[in-house]
């Protein structure tokens, strides 16, 4: 199973956190997704392509930094 750590700078509440989190468990093979609001990073465990996390967060409406 994959492990990616995502920056997306523009978290900044739980509005931010349940977008994110409900779009990227929406995707296929996801095992869990958990972000963290003051360091403004998406964890994501799951066997989906990053590209497929990354798509879903920017349709969410939020830019990634692809540093992993």
């Amino acid at each position: 199973m994959a492990h990616h750590t995502l920056s997306v700078p523009e978290i900044s509440c739980n509005h931010c956190k349940a977008a994110i989190e409900g779009a990227v468990a929406a995707l296929p093979d996801i095992a869990s997704v958990v972000v963290d609001v003051p360091t403004k990073t998406v964890t994501i465990d799951g066997d989906a392509p990053l590209a497929s996390i990354t798509a879903a967060i920017v349709d969410a409406g939020y830019d990634v930094d692809e540093t992993e």
